[in-house]
């Protein structure tokens, strides 16, 4: 009974860190509407977010409105929902392959995407189309990897990682090729500069199409948290529970998929958050993936958001997402090896 209570106490205050956490993420989505080339106030960002919520009619020009709610609104809103879905994903991928060096990546959506979005650029479609080339292609990328993976053997979760290892260097190579014949004085950069990553481009519309596949697939993986953390006992004790596990491996896998394939979609192939997120939301309320899963939602969209802000002020060109995420991601997964075994052992 008294183990109970002591669990009782340490489960609430990591709820109650969780939902702290959320303060400092709404101060930055407000902080981020002043962050650009064109001067706005804060009284004009209140009475414009006002106007809106209460449907006031509003007093500023329309050049504030277009500002404000067609160019930042979407930008701020494409940062925190990608920030959100990779850390999800990621933490959600570490736990069912009980594995904390997984990542999206892992099983090719990245590079299946990346490839995706390619010949979409090689063949000058528009944007919509090379959303939704990069998107296909993700699903295929993993599609490939979970059907070899049950060739080969089974529901092994390591012949999974090494399919996806495998798929993503056929996409990665096939995404060099079309670099190869591309045209080096224009579809060549827009190629290169895609990978990098990016939300110039985000509008209201990228919003609406992709923000429902990634609201539903987080959704469904916030609805299993626990039964993830049944998985991380051991396949066998989950299913001694009486759990589907080859379902819930499914399940997780297509909704991680979904969630990574709609983010990397919009704003091009953005590393190391799906890796890092998830470490430092552990190392703040442990590994219940109860309270793990929201913590990497919230963690994930403020630091994608203060990097993005970040991208578009220190220089008078914007910076890469990418670049700026690897520049901070890699020392961390430097430290994260050496101190892997004191968290996971």
């Amino acid at each position: 009974m008294f183990k109970l209570k002591i669990r009782d106490k340490i489960a609430s205050h990591e709820i109650s860190v969780t939902v702290l956490m959320v303060i400092p993420l709404i101060l930055l989505f407000f902080i981020s509407f002043l962050v650009g080339r064109y001067p706005i106030s804060p009284n004009d960002v209140i009475m414009a977010l006002i106007s809106k919520i209460f449907f006031i009619n509003s007093t500023l020009s329309p050049t504030l409105n277009t500002i404000i709610f067609d160019i930042r609104l979407p930008r701020i809103l494409a940062a925190m929902m990608v920030g959100a879905s990779l850390s999800i994903a990621g933490a959600a991928f570490q736990g069912l392959f009980q594995n904390p060096l997984v990542s999206p990546d892992k099983l090719g959506v990245s590079a299946g995407a990346g490839f995706g979005a390619a010949i979409a650029i090689l063949f000058s479609t528009s944007v919509f189309m090379i959303q939704f080339s990069a998107f296909l292609w993700g699903l295929i990328a993993v599609g490939l990897t979970y059907f070899l993976g049950r060739a080969f053997k089974g529901t092994s979760m390591l012949t999974l990682v090494l399919c996806g290892i495998a798929i993503a260097s056929l996409f990665a190579a096939l995404l060099s090729l079309i670099k190869y014949v591309a045209d080096p004085y224009g579809q060549l950069q827009t190629i290169v500069f895609w990978l990098m990553g990016s939300l110039a481009a985000v509008n209201n519309q990228d919003i609406i199409i992709m923000g429902i596949p990634i609201f539903i697939g987080t959704i469904i993986l916030l609805m299993i948290r626990w039964r993830i953390n049944v998985l991380s006992m051991g396949e066998e004790e989950a299913q001694t529970l009486g759990i589907n596990t080859k379902r819930l491996h499914a399940i997780i896998i297509i909704c991680c998929t979904v969630v990574t394939a709609s983010a990397v979609s919009i704003c091009g192939i953005i590393g190391w958050i799906g890796l890092v997120i998830p470490h430092v939301a552990r190392m703040i309320v442990g590994p219940d993936h109860k309270v793990l899963l929201p913590t990497s939602i919230i963690l994930g969209a403020f630091f994608l958001l203060l990097i993005d802000n970040i991208a578009r002020t220190v220089t008078t060109t914007e910076i890469p997402l990418g670049i700026l995420t690897a520049i901070i991601g890699a020392p961390f997964f430097l430290y994260l090896l050496m101190k892997s075994k004191e968290v996971w052992s």
